[in-house]
């Protein structure tokens, strides 16, 4: 799954969720549902850590436990709370990068994260210029033929229409004829379109599928009322329904559709010794409580996993 890369999400979301106020550290968090507040600063000071495990770090390839460094890419662009840049505008955080840490602790290396656009990030897996892409990537049978996989989280998207929208949604036959948004080149978009398909062939209107570069874009077009909604991934979906309280999610359903539950997974480029040890180091960070703590910590209780896999059924190839 991809999101469109947006600067300074965090900022913009804040000043949605506040207002303009005096105080300086008014945009270094935001309140969610319920007791969850998000952390949008630079430092991170309530990142989960945890202690190395010697038998797995001995698993790493020699290579990088030389280097010690895990080199982790993922997108440049703001799905909170997943990836996305914090309150200054340049230090990149969220779940995926706590993910990306807690397992360089148990290897006992030091994460260095880079950001990149989305397809670049296969580019600099496959050059072996990274070692690992974790930025919300799905499990396909497409990308398993050159990666491997370690999945971590459920792959769900969520329908977000205006609070005061009209959609009833009871299946993709409730889409027919309404404008939908949905990020270009993503998993959402391939589901999207094969429902707009589908109900003309059974004598419905088409779905008016619509484009934007951006995310703050999509969230403006449904605030105005030139959606009737948009499509995107359920975490980022939960996060801007509750801090900029414009819009209410009405349905979800896996990435993958209706046959599959889809799987987000750490992902590297089959053959670099790697997937073995990160599969084994988030079993660990299961059984030690530390994952479910990242889950509590950035609200995505609904997209946790009661164990990792290795390359499990994923998305099916197009055509």
């Amino acid at each position: 799954m991809k999101f469109t890369a947006l600067v300074s999400v965090a900022a913009a979301v804040a000043l949605l969720a506040t207002g303009c106020g005096t105080d300086p550290d008014a945009d270094q968090t935001v309140q969610g549902t319920g007791s969850v507040t998000f952390d949008l600063s630079p430092a991170q000071s309530g990142r989960v850590r945890t202690d190395k495990v010697d038998a797995l770090a001995a698993q790493v390839p020699q290579a990088i436990r030389d280097r010690g460094t895990l080199i982790v890419t993922g997108s440049s662009g703001a799905a909170p709370p997943l990836r996305f840049y914090a309150s200054d505008d340049k230090t990149t955080v969220g779940s995926e990068v706590d993910f990306a840490s807690l397992v360089a602790d148990v290897l006992g290396l030091e994460l260095e994260v880079q950001v990149a656009d989305w397809s670049q990030n296969f580019v600099r897996v496959d050059s072996g210029a990274v070692d690992a892409f974790i930025s919300n990537v799905t499990v396909t049978e497409e990308r398993k033929e050159k990666y491997d996989f370690a999945t971590y989280r459920t792959d769900n998207v969520a329908l977000e229409v205006p609070l005061n929208g009209t959609i009833d949604y009871k299946d993709r036959k409730s889409l027919a004829g309404k404008r939908i948004g949905v990020g270009s080149g993503t998993n959402q978009e391939q589901l999207l379109v094969k429902w707009s398909e589908q109900n003309r062939a059974d004598g419905l209107a088409p779905i008016d599928i619509a484009y934007f570069q951006q995310a703050t874009d999509y969230y403006l077009a449904l605030a105005s009322g030139r959606l009737d909604g948009y499509i995107g991934p359920n975490p980022s979906a939960i996060y801007h329904a509750a801090t900029a309280k414009q819009t209410k999610i009405v349905a979800t359903f896996s990435g993958a559709g209706e046959a599959l539950q889809g799987e987000i997974g750490v992902l590297t480029k089959k053959g670099n010794g790697l997937i073995t040890p990160i599969h084994q180091a988030l079993e660990h960070l299961i059984a030690n409580g530390s994952y479910q703590k990242v889950i509590d910590r950035w609200g995505l209780n609904t997209e946790a996993l009661t164990d990792s896999r290795i390359n499990p059924p994923g998305l099916p190839k197009k055509g």
